[in-house]
């Protein structure tokens, strides 16, 4: 798809006319139907793409979602807003039962892929104001650096600089058929699944989001971590999800390089944040890669074994700015192979599905089964940058923009149509486009 440029500029005004909407005075809510809140991830995608043209807005958007960091360094993956009742969402405030911050805000128990330091950075880059973008990174370098460490000390329950998560929502690809096989022999104990209403369903068609008995799983487990009082270190051989993922760990080394560009800003010492992107490089290359397959796949830590799914989390590692030709070029071959790319329809391909279209179980429309996300797209898409651009990359780029363009900033689309599927008006599609527009989008610039 070619955009002229009143049609880029339409779209692009259009892009920060959903991002005002679901503007709340200190944060984004993702949408404003099914998620009232601020979410982690959400947080740092919006944040890029409001660095472009809001630069005070971008850096409140993490300053908001770090006044939740907990003791630890843990970045939680939901800060709750004050103002929406509990049982407004679940799991609210109530089901977590975490200890409100000092400043009395309450989060979820559970984190999320920690693009932060990756965001942060961008904002510095495209600020117009560089005085007030360096105090903002003076800020919130020691919590970047908390939240990282975090990871290294509490989540490398393996020993291989490898961060597992303990739940499917700390994915952030929450029902990506790469779980199947750990949640498929997950057996629920009598009376361990407390009662719950889903309040996704009254905003979205059943058929688009987790089954029932995928979501009591999500419960229990969710469930089961606050009764261990969040206590990362009773994980190791005890915890029935333990899963070392390939896009957790591929935005954490991304992240880790970010925070050495940003502690070169700040005069701070790089080394320790190169140190820590390489070791999470060098684990994933011995643990995840499967190289039968010419594929990273997700690691069981809790049963020692490679999980053999075929997901768009095996393209993700293209963030690596250091990943070697031979795996950028296995990446490549996937990426155009017939799992990830559909036929076009009427002369527009769009790519890339959650995962893989001759897949058992593929959903065009299921919740990570299938649908494409704008957020997996815009990784893949930078991740190319780092390493030569070309023709996939541009490809990518013009999907992204044709679909927006077709069905609006919808939360995910049909890899076969293109047609929109969840929540309208969802902010990471809208501020993710609005980087892609601000920058190439042929895609053949650097990330």
């Amino acid at each position: 798809m070619t955009l002229g440029p009143s049609e880029r500029e339409a779209l692009l005004r259009a892009a920060h006319a959903v991002l005002d909407r679901n503007w709340t005075g200190r944060s984004t809510v993702a949408s404003r139907s099914l998620y009232p809140h601020q979410w982690s991830w959400d947080a740092a995608f919006i944040a890029v793409g409001r660095s472009h043209r809001e630069q005070h807005k971008a850096q409140q958007e993490l300053e908001s979602l770090f006044a939740g960091q907990w003791a630890s360094g843990m970045v939680p993956h939901i800060v709750f807003n004050a103002a929406i009742p509990d049982d407004a969402y679940f799991p609210g405030p109530g089901f977590w039962k975490a200890e409100p911050t000092d400043g009395g805000v309450h989060t979820s128990g559970i984190t999320q892929p920690p693009l932060h330091a990756r965001a942060a950075l961008e904002i510095w880059h495209n600020a117009t104001d560089k005085a007030e973008a360096r105090a903002f990174l003076e800020r919130m370098y020691p919590k970047l650096v908390a939240s990282h460490w975090y990871l290294a000390r509490r989540r490398d329950v393996g020993g291989r600089g490898l961060a597992v998560i303990v739940h499917p929502w700390e994915s952030g690809l929450d029902n990506s058929p790469l779980w199947d096989p750990d949640l498929d022999h997950l057996v629920i104990p009598p009376g361990a699944l407390p009662p719950y209403q889903r309040y996704d369903l009254v905003h979205a068609q059943a058929a688009d989001r987790p089954s029932d008995e995928a979501y009591d799983r999500f419960v229990y487990l969710a469930a089961a971590y606050r009764d261990s009082g969040y206590d990362d270190f009773h994980l190791r051989g005890t915890f029935p999800f333990l899963i070392e993922a390939p896009l957790f760990n591929s935005i954490w080394c991304w992240s880790a390089h970010a925070l050495a560009g940003i502690a070169e800003i700040l005069g701070e010492d790089p080394a320790p944040h190169l140190a820590m992107g390489r070791r999470i490089a060098a684990g994933m290359r011995e643990r995840l890669w499967d190289p039968a397959a010419g594929r990273f796949l997700g690691w069981d830590a809790r049963l020692g074994r490679r999980i053999d799914r075929r997901t768009v989390e095996s393209l993700i590692p293209l963030l690596d700015p250091e990943l070697p030709a031979d795996a950028v070029d296995a990446i490549r071959r996937e990426l155009a192979s017939p799992h990830f790319r559909p036929e076009p329809l009427g002369g527009t391909r769009y790519v890339v599905p959650s995962y893989d279209l001759r897949g058992p179980g593929f959903d065009r429309r299921r919740y990570w089964r299938g649908p494409i996300w704008m957020n997996t797209n815009w990784l893949i898409w930078r991740g190319l940058g780092q390493h030569g651009g070309g023709a996939a990359r541009a490809e990518v780029a013009r999907s992204m923009a044709a679909l927006v363009a077709r069905s609006g900033f919808r939360e995910y689309f049909d890899p076969f149509t293109g047609d929109g599927y969840g929540s309208h008006e969802f902010s990471w599609t809208a501020a993710l486009l609005i980087d892609l527009l601000e920058g190439d989008l042929e895609g053949d610039a650097g990330a």
